[in-house]
Protein backbone atom coordinates (compact mmCIF):
# COMPACT_ATOMS: atom_id res chain seq x y z
CA UNK A 1 0.00 0.00 0.00
CA UNK A 2 2.65 2.49 1.28
CA UNK A 3 5.89 2.25 -1.03
CA UNK A 4 8.83 3.88 0.08
CA UNK A 5 11.62 4.02 -2.57
CA UNK A 6 15.98 4.39 -1.08
CA UNK A 7 19.19 5.08 -2.29
CA UNK A 8 22.42 5.06 -0.18
CA UNK A 9 25.58 6.59 -0.92
CA UNK A 10 28.84 5.50 0.64
CA UNK A 11 31.05 8.77 0.54
CA UNK A 12 34.46 7.43 2.41
CA UNK A 13 33.91 5.47 5.75
CA UNK A 14 30.06 7.77 5.74
CA UNK A 15 26.76 6.99 4.51
CA UNK A 16 24.00 9.45 3.08
CA UNK A 17 20.58 7.86 2.23
CA UNK A 18 17.70 9.22 0.83
CA UNK A 19 13.93 8.40 1.00
CA UNK A 20 10.87 8.99 -0.73
CA UNK A 21 7.76 7.64 -1.69
CA UNK A 22 3.90 8.40 -2.41
CA UNK A 23 2.33 10.96 -4.73
CA UNK A 24 4.49 13.82 -3.88
CA UNK A 25 8.05 13.26 -2.82
CA UNK A 26 10.29 16.45 -1.36
CA UNK A 27 12.58 17.03 1.35
CA UNK A 28 10.77 16.80 4.70
CA UNK A 29 13.32 16.28 6.97
CA UNK A 30 16.84 15.87 7.27
CA UNK A 31 19.50 14.15 10.45
CA UNK A 32 22.47 13.43 10.75
CA UNK A 33 24.06 10.76 12.95
CA UNK A 34 27.34 9.69 14.80
CA UNK A 35 28.43 6.94 16.83
CA UNK A 36 28.95 6.91 19.96
CA UNK A 37 29.48 4.74 23.29
CA UNK A 38 26.07 4.02 24.61
CA UNK A 39 25.56 5.88 28.36
CA UNK A 40 24.16 2.57 29.31
CA UNK A 41 26.43 0.39 28.61
CA UNK A 42 30.04 2.02 27.01
CA UNK A 43 30.93 -1.50 25.54
CA UNK A 44 27.75 -0.85 23.02
CA UNK A 45 27.39 1.46 20.56
CA UNK A 46 24.94 4.01 20.23
CA UNK A 47 24.46 7.51 18.06
CA UNK A 48 23.00 10.72 18.47
CA UNK A 49 21.74 12.98 16.13
CA UNK A 50 20.70 16.22 15.13
CA UNK A 51 17.36 16.54 12.88
CA UNK A 52 16.10 19.82 10.52
CA UNK A 53 12.38 19.62 9.89
CA UNK A 54 10.40 21.54 7.67
CA UNK A 55 7.48 23.20 9.09
CA UNK A 56 4.35 21.04 8.58
CA UNK A 57 6.25 17.60 8.03
CA UNK A 58 6.30 14.53 9.80
CA UNK A 59 9.50 12.94 8.30
CA UNK A 60 11.44 14.13 11.69
CA UNK A 61 10.65 11.03 13.59
CA UNK A 62 11.63 8.45 10.71
CA UNK A 63 14.96 10.12 9.80
CA UNK A 64 16.25 10.45 13.68
CA UNK A 65 15.50 6.68 13.61
CA UNK A 66 16.57 5.95 10.92
CA UNK A 67 20.01 7.54 11.00
CA UNK A 68 20.50 6.55 14.67
CA UNK A 69 19.95 2.61 13.76
CA UNK A 70 22.23 2.99 10.97
CA UNK A 71 24.90 4.81 12.48
CA UNK A 72 25.37 2.66 15.63
CA UNK A 73 25.42 -0.71 13.30
CA UNK A 74 27.72 0.46 10.84
CA UNK A 75 29.68 2.94 13.34
CA UNK A 76 30.19 5.95 11.03
CA UNK A 77 28.43 9.06 10.45
CA UNK A 78 25.15 9.36 9.09
CA UNK A 79 22.85 11.66 6.95
CA UNK A 80 19.36 10.39 6.08
CA UNK A 81 16.95 12.90 4.00
CA UNK A 82 13.42 11.53 3.36
CA UNK A 83 10.00 12.81 2.27
CA UNK A 84 6.84 11.50 2.01
CA UNK A 85 3.49 12.45 0.70
CA UNK A 86 0.13 10.60 0.78
CA UNK A 87 -3.30 12.06 0.48
CA UNK A 88 -5.77 11.95 3.53
CA UNK A 89 -3.45 10.00 6.33
CA UNK A 90 -4.80 8.98 9.50
CA UNK A 91 -2.78 8.05 12.30
CA UNK A 92 -3.09 4.24 11.46
CA UNK A 93 -1.59 5.25 8.14
CA UNK A 94 1.47 7.14 9.04
CA UNK A 95 2.08 4.12 12.00
CA UNK A 96 2.11 2.42 8.70
CA UNK A 97 4.67 4.01 7.00
CA UNK A 98 6.93 4.22 9.79
CA UNK A 99 6.86 0.61 10.26
CA UNK A 100 7.74 0.03 6.28
CA UNK A 101 10.78 2.86 7.10
CA UNK A 102 11.78 0.60 10.06
CA UNK A 103 11.71 -2.65 8.22
CA UNK A 104 13.62 -0.71 5.25
CA UNK A 105 16.39 0.29 7.73
CA UNK A 106 16.92 -3.04 8.75
CA UNK A 107 17.83 -3.94 4.48
CA UNK A 108 19.91 -0.91 3.95
CA UNK A 109 21.75 -1.91 7.59
CA UNK A 110 22.51 -6.12 6.26
CA UNK A 111 23.18 -4.26 2.69
CA UNK A 112 25.61 -1.87 3.76
CA UNK A 113 26.93 -3.79 5.96
CA UNK A 114 27.85 -6.84 3.75
CA UNK A 115 29.12 -3.61 1.04
CA UNK A 116 31.41 -2.39 3.69
CA UNK A 117 32.92 -5.49 5.02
Amino acid sequence: MFTVDGEALLIGNDVAIILWGGSAPHIGAVAMAIPRPSLKDKSVTSATSSVLTSPGHMEDAIVKGFSERLSAALNCTVVVSAGMHWDDMSIEKIDTVRLVCAELTQDFIDALKKETE
